[in-house]
């Protein structure tokens, strides 16, 4: 059993708390957490041994103005980075790409090169934080900078800890920044998984990711189903290069959403470990158990977050993240107040932190396991979104699974019409929003907003013409060209890609020589 955080454990009134309630206790008939199918969570002790990590989603204008919040935020008791985009960076885009124009380090950081990698984690060590990214089509470019923006601190790469989200198939069916067709995007993908089973043993190589296609507008159930069901594609993808399950699934990680509906929430949770489990041990029965555990992050619903009254916010965000921690989260982020409105300002994110710690110390959630258990409410919502995921799940198989599904255009169809329903039931007042339908008054003072700077695409443009004209021109000529020799040929592109980036080839320029055998992808109308 893991070292417990305190020596003892009881309630304000000194009443003691037991670790957990377990099937002997006759509450529950459910094996305690820590065995399978990990419905009651992945860890024996939970949060008595270890808090889940908080990492504060964080990304905008400049490398260099990022990093001061990364380090601001980490004064203030974040355990982990995770890094925001902007819109060209997440589109393998140069700053100084005439597409770029307007969208440079507006909804994110911009990162073209190597160079503004290494300014934008300047003074962090690389081996001994763990980073989140939130990047997908050109995941393997932007892990590959960080590799090298380690190696060039002292770091090796078998000891750089973090996660890439770098799931595609969520990008056809509910965010859009994707680049390359479905079948090169999930080679990128398996190239990954390889390399870094070898060199980056301690990377979660891909978060499959909820969180998005709940924002879309699917509901728990259909968010539970098709990250699942995506997740399988890639396990069968991986398993088609001849991969051995445990060779891989260990570092498969998950993002989900968590909502309003805060039982129904703690139960997808429940419900998600639980499945996933099942699903792996009868298809591919893996020998390690880290291979069927679901491991995940959390992030509250943006999509809940509201203009009006944004104070308010912060209680919907309190309540999803208690429900996340309740549920059994890795670990957490929370939205700050403002974000209806704008980037987060220092203040806002510092309340959403302040929040995520609130709920550890002082509310005393972590301080049993799966406190939840055996509430005939959450057990049966429990099985109700296990049995009704399965059922999707099971369907998008008859479509020939996740990828041909996709293609056809229904996942994207099926989160259309929920999220239509939702909306229609706000605007027959069938369902009460605080501010938006109910609650309404007149506003008259707002609230601070953060504005990005809006010279930074041509201070990018300068940095990255001064990159160009210091670099070794014939040296980045040759290094791309292998690039393209390896997209062609078939052989996994991690390694040069990589050396790309030491030579000081851009994100654009690397992502065009991908594209000169991949293409790129547009989807059907409509979807």
């Amino acid at each position: 059993m893991a070292k417990e955080r305190k020596p003892d454990w009881h309630t304000l009134s000194g009443l003691p708390l037991p670790l957990s309630l377990n099937p002997e206790d006759g509450i529950t008939d459910l094996p305690p957490a820590g065995q399978a199918p990990y419905t009651r969570g992945i860890h024996e002790t939970m949060y008595r041994s270890r808090l889940w990590t908080m990492r504060q989603y964080a990304g905008f204008s400049s490398a260099e103005a990022t990093n001061e919040r990364f380090k601001l935020l980490l004064e203030r008791g974040q355990m982990g980075l995770s890094v925001a985009f902007d819109l060209p960076t997440q589109l393998g885009l140069d700053a100084d790409d005439e597409l770029s124009f307007g969208e440079v380090g507006k909804v994110g950081v911009s990162i073209s090169s190597v160079e503004d990698m290494k300014i934008l984690f300047d003074g962090i060590p690389l081996d001994a934080v763990s980073t989140s990214m939130t990047i997908n089509a050109p995941a393997m470019v932007l892990l590959g900078m960080y590799i090298v923006a380690a190696e060039e601190q002292g770091a090796s790469m078998a000891d750089l800890k973090g996660t890439i989200q770098n799931d595609i198939l969520k990008e056809y069916i509910a965010r859009g920044t994707y680049v390359f067709p479905p079948k090169q995007s999930m080679r990128l993908i398996t190239d990954i998984f390889e390399f870094c089973a070898s060199h980056v043993p301690k990377w979660n190589t891909i978060s499959i990711s909820g969180y998005h296609i709940r924002e879309a507008g699917s509901t728990a159930i259909q968010e539970v189903a098709f990250t699942l069901a995506n997740a399988l594609a890639y396990v069968e993808a991986a398993i088609a290069t001849g991969l051995h399950i445990d060779t891989f699934a260990p570092r498969l990680s998950f993002f989900f959403n968590c909502h309003n509906d805060f039982f129904e929430e703690i139960a997808k949770f429940r419900a998600a470990r639980t499945l996933w489990h099942d699903l792996m041990t009868t298809r591919y029965a893996p020998e390690n158990p880290k291979s069927s555990m679901l491991r995940f992050h959390t992030q509250v619903a943006g999509v809940s977050l509201t203009a009006q009254q944004p104070l308010n916010n912060v209680a919907r965000v309190t309540i999803q993240a208690l429900a996340a921690v309740l549920g059994g989260t890795q670990s957490l982020h929370t939205n700050s107040y403002d974000e209806a409105l704008g980037l987060p300002t220092e203040a806002s994110a510092t309340v959403a932190l302040r929040t995520q710690q609130i709920i550890a110390e002082e509310s005393g959630v972590a301080d049993t396991v799966d406190p939840i258990a055996g509430s005939w409410h959450v057990e049966q919502l429990t099985k109700k979104i296990y049995d009704s995921a399965m059922e999707l799940i099971n369907e998008i198989e008859d479509k020939g699974g996740a990828l041909a599904a996709i293609e056809q255009g229904w996942q994207q169809q099926e989160i259309h019409l929920s999220a239509y329903q939702y909306l229609n039931e706000i605007e027959k007042n069938q369902r009460n929003i605080v501010g938006v339908n109910y609650g309404t008054m007149d506003e008259t003072e707002g609230i601070p907003i953060m504005k990005t700077d809006a010279t930074l695409g041509e201070r990018q443009t300068e940095r990255l013409a001064a990159l160009r004209s210091s670099r070794d021109a014939s040296a980045v000529s040759l290094a791309l060209d292998a690039v393209r020799q390896a997209a062609e040929d078939g052989t996994n592109l991690f390694p040069v890609v990589i050396d790309a980036v030491r030579h000081r080839a851009t994100l654009g320029e690397i992502m065009n020589a991908m594209k000169d055998d991949f293409g790129t992808y547009m989807a059907p109308s409509g979807f």
